[in-house]
């Protein structure tokens, strides 16, 4: 080598530079997903999400988040304290023109335990959807429904949804908005009837990390048709906010996602959480418990 060319001169020969480019992405792939694993695996700790010989059903779209979900467990379980399983299941709601084979496909290439639920609930959302109305609701309670029954129908003791941080705090201000109560998505839930125990392994993650990890993964993404076809729902604009915030003021959304996690209850309104008529009777207990100090002088 000429002693005035360097290793990174394109005059040098373009291998090595690429080799360094290479090298540099692995290493870029690898700080992401050790933090994804981190986080992951806080969030888990956090809220006990998983137990010993818990079964796990992973509720598998074909998004990103859903992939990278099930991909980030299956890491950790192989070096986990405890013994869990994992089964994907995909619920195949009959959208015109999903593609069946995909996610069975990409499950055997992995060695993955799995499930296709068939329920036409594409029609029924159709059907009882008003024209110009969004599907969201109705879709997603028809989906909830599926996987929760079928989730005691095959033994499983948890429900794996693939919800990040964003997701948490797009569901926040949707109910502060428009839905007149202070509430999001919580990394660990009690379903209404008693029956299931749901976890959000990735509560913790950014949804820009997700991003790039699924590219990097390849995932075979499935978009939804029924809801991406529809224009104008209320989350993408509470999406599309939270993303300028993020813009204009780095760290915004961190800092909101830690208020969810430290709530003062005595500091909001809600007469349910806090007993305010109660605050005279507190009082008269502390002054009761006080010890004056008199000046001797």
């Amino acid at each position: 080598m000429d002693a005035g060319v360097s290793p990174a001169d394109p005059a040098a020969g373009g291998d090595q530079t690429e080799a360094q480019v290479q090298a540099k992405a692995r290493r870029e792939f690898n700080k992401l997903q050790k933090r994804l694993r981190r986080q992951a695996g806080n969030a888990i700790i956090d809220y006990g999400m998983i137990q010993e010989g818990d079964k796990i059903m992973v509720c598998l779209s074909g998004g990103k988040d859903s992939y990278t979900m099930l991909e980030i467990l299956r890491s950790l379980q192989r070096n986990a304290p405890v013994n869990f399983s994992l089964v994907a299941v995909n619920l195949d709601q009959k959208q015109p023109g999903f593609p069946e084979h995909v996610l069975p496909n990409y499950l055997d290439s992995i060695g993955v335990d799995y499930h296709i639920l068939e329920r036409d609930t594409y029609s029924v959302v159709k059907e009882k959807t008003p024209e110009g109305k969004t599907t969201c609701a109705l879709c997603s309670r028809l989906r909830r429904g599926s996987l929760y029954g079928f989730a005691e129908e095959i033994g499983a003791t948890k429900i794996a949804l693939g919800h990040h941080r964003e997701d948490i705090l797009e569901t926040l201000f949707l109910n502060m908005f428009f839905g007149g109560s202070l509430k999001a998505m919580p990394p660990k839930l009690l379903s209404d009837d008693g029956k299931n125990i749901v976890i959000r392994p990735l509560a913790y993650c950014r949804e820009a990390d997700i991003q790039a990890y699924s590219e990097a993964m390849e995932f075979p993404i499935i978009p939804c048709n029924l809801c991406g076809s529809q224009p104008n729902l209320q989350r993408q604009v509470v999406k599309e906010m939270l993303a300028e915030w993020e813009v204009k003021h780095p760290g915004r959304l961190e800092s909101m996602f830690k208020a969810v996690t430290n709530v003062a209850p005595s500091q909001l309104a809600d007469r349910q959480l806090f007993d305010f008529e109660g605050l005279e009777a507190v009082q008269a207990e502390r002054q009761a418990r006080r010890i004056d100090v008199v000046d001797a002088g």
